[in-house]
């Protein structure tokens, strides 16, 4: 009577003592007899040992025992409070007895021990998690009976568990280990999450867990993926049962919950029963064999109707004739399936090992109400290697036909016997789907060359990308643009090719303004645009007419009206034309030097007689251009910042091409004019 929980495999597993982690009874007493194949042994590990030494292991004490029965010899006697047993205790044999005796204690938690064959050497124990183990990556093997009640689990697939979970019991639930089997897990740590999301798989429920440090998945052989019931790939066709439940609503309307309703994640009503009983179905034809390693069911997701199947049992045919119900290896009765505990939750149960299968028939021994379900299988395709194809050498050059009929007799036997092997296949090792599986050399071969090809034709791109770049870069440093490089005086020579050609007749005519255009600058627009120094372009002559500027000019002229300055004005001119505030550059064919002046002075009324001709400018010939117009006033200004003042040459008298109200005036000379006294 203090036997606690108890499975024990073929190969693993776990026992406990009663009660186990609280106190055990006192006057208790509970054996165990582990038997392995012929020929292994058995070792033997303590995952917790706490049991009353107070009378020197005399009443409470567990003894090991090599052997079963009256023949059996002692291993050892143990006893004590959190006793630390690292090491394994391993057999002689292929039995072992384990006895437990729990005299008159106050305290005292008992035990928990896991056992495998010896060939198992990384053999852990249901209570280790990942926290006990540094190393980033590891393999261990978890023994049969790791689903306890008092283990925590939290987190699930594809995601991950929580470090504080139990690493055998979380591979139970992942489905990557068989509770009633047990198996090898591999085990990759990682970096933590801040929530772990709970479900229930395998008999096992994950609780819902806070954030960690870090969590484990495990590696597997990834044939975890959907087999078509939610997206389609399995026509309505190949959904069948074995009764379809109809009703008609309030309406009057018939509602028909028919097989290809059980589609997991489809909205609507699910696949119902017609009626109610352990004799009902529902049929999954695949077209095809394939491996299907799990199966995931929810309820009716109806909240009206309260519907779900809460146990079932799973049968598969190749011809859905004989079907065969699934059973755990080394079990001779039916396996039953956890299914759900209410109508939304998606619940997974795994296939430990896989079924190899066509036809997929579910039947419900459980439910609620009535028989309602949807469903996914999971799992992958199903391919058996072809024979080779045989072929026979020649056979020897012999005479004799009997050694020639038993040379044939050998090699066909020989290939029967090879195809014979050949059919038999074993149950591949199922593995959970959180890591993608090894690929072959071509996958791996294609992984290499695909980033090398990458990488080429994105050097060459990048490499035609920077010529183009440099080129148009060259282009704008040779360019005819690149001011700076420029001298001052071949300035409108460098611009020559970027205007138009002017004529002839533009190029000859001077600019003329009038004195009404001047009237409309401003006080001081009048002296700083007559003195304005000739750099680029030729100073403008007073008077005349121009009408509008020439198309090759370089500035935009004033617009509007200003007040008028009528008495400022120097000259005495009727004429009320428009004004241009800036001179036009040089004509494209001129000369390099603005057009030169005569000032004749013989006119002045101020210069005495017989005073020569002065030239405000170099000229581009020996003969000066003929002026025309004549002046009435003369218009002086005297420099603030110099005592020096303005001299303004005095045109001469003669009479031009232009009309004789026309006046044309010379530009200003900003030489030194002489005193008063001298002038005169």
């Amino acid at each position: 009577d203090g036997c606690g929980h108890t499975v024990l495999g073929p190969e693993s597993g776990t026992l406990a003592s009663i009660n186990y982690p609280r106190t055990s009874p006192n006057s208790t007493v509970c054996e165990w007899e582990i038997r392995v194949k012929p020929g292994q042994r058995v070792q033997l590990k303590f995952g917790d040992f706490d049991i009353d030494d107070s009378d020197s292991c005399h009443s409470s004490y567990l003894r090991v025992h090599n052997g079963i029965g009256p023949n059996r010899t002692e291993i050892g006697k143990y006893c004590g409070f959190d006793f630390q047993m690292d090491s394994l205790i391993t057999s002689k044999s292929n039995e072992v007895t384990v006895q437990f005796m729990s005299g008159i204690h106050a305290s005292g938690r008992g035990f928990l021990a896991s056992y495998s064959t010896t060939d198992k050497s990384d053999l852990i124990t249901c209570l280790d998690n990942a926290s006990h183990f540094s190393e980033p990556e590891f393999n261990k093997y978890c023994p049969a009976g790791c689903v306890i009640p008092f283990a925590d689990v939290s987190g699930t697939i594809p995601h991950g568990y929580r470090d504080s979970s139990s690493l055998c019991m979380a591979g139970v639930h992942a489905g990557v280990v068989s509770n009633t089997l047990g198996g090898q897990i591999n085990v990759v740590i990682s970096k933590g999450i801040p929530y772990y999301e709970g479900s229930l798989a395998n008999n096992v429920t994950s609780e819902v867990g806070p954030l960690s440090t870090s969590l484990f998945t495990f590696k597997t052989s990834g044939c975890y993926g959907t087999l078509g019931m939610e997206s389609g790939v399995i026509p309505d066709s190949h959904i069948t049962s074995s009764s379809i439940l109809e009703w008609p609503n309030q309406t009057g309307q018939v509602n028909i919950w028919k097989p290809e309703n059980a589609r997991l994640k489809r909205i609507g009503p699910p696949w119902a029963a017609f009626i109610s009983d352990e004799h009902q179905w529902l049929q999954i034809d695949l077209n095809k064999e394939k491996k299907i390693t799990g199966i995931i069911t929810t309820g009716s997701t109806l909240a009206e109707h309260y519907y779900y199947v809460s146990a079932y049992r799973i049968l598969y045919s190749d011809d859905a004739q004989k079907w065969t119900v699934y059973r755990e290896p080394g079990m001779d009765k039916d396996k039953i399936f956890q299914g759900n505990t209410e109508l939304y939750q998606e619940v997974r149960n795994n296939f430990i090992p896989p079924i190899i299968a066509r036809f997929f028939r579910i039947n419900p021994v459980k439910w609620h109400q009535k028989i309602a379900m949807k469903v996914e299988l999971l799992g992958c395709q199903f391919s058996i290697g072809r024979a080779p194809k045989i072929t026979l050498p020649p056979p020897p050059q012999n005479k004799n036909n009997e050694k020639n009929a038993d040379f044939m007799d050998d090699v066909i036997h020989s290939v029967k016997t090879s195809l014979q092997t050949d059919k038999t296949t074993f149950t591949p090792e199922i593995k959970n789907t959180t890591v993608t599986p090894s690929v072959t050399k071509d996958v791996a071969l294609a992984a290499v060359l695909v980033p090398v090809l990458v990488m080429v034709f994105t050097t060459l791109i990048l490499i035609l990308v920077c010529a183009w770049h440099w080129r148009n870069r060259k282009k704008k440093t040779e360019g005819t643009y690149d001011l700076p490089y420029w001298d001052r005086a071949g300035w409108w020579k460098g611009m020559k090719q970027f205007l138009p050609t002017k004529s002839a007749e533009h190029e000859e005519t001077p600019v003329r303004y009038s004195s009404s255009e001047i009237s409309h600058l401003r006080p001081r627009e009048v002296p700083t645009m007559l003195q304005t120094e000739s750099a680029e372009y030729a100073q403008p002559l007073v008077g005349g007419i121009v009408g509008t500027l020439h198309q090759r000019s370089t500035f935009k002229p004033e617009e509007g009206k200003e007040a008028s300055y009528a008495d400022l004005d120097p000259y005495n001119s009727p004429i009320q034309e428009v004004y241009h505030a800036y001179a036009e550059p040089l004509p494209v064919t001129g000369p390099e030097y603005a057009t030169p002046i005569i000032m004749d002075m013989s006119s002045h009324p101020n210069t005495p007689l017989g005073a020569p001709s002065i030239s405000t400018f170099k000229a581009a010939g020996n003969q000066a251009p003929p002026l025309v117009g004549t002046c009435n006033k003369l218009l002086s200004r005297t420099d603030s910042a110099s005592s020096a003042q303005a001299l303004y040459d005095i045109p001469k008298g003669q009479l031009g091409p232009g009309s004789a109200d026309q006046l044309v005036y010379q530009v200003p000379q900003s030489v030194a004019h002489p005193t008063g006294s001298k002038d005169e």
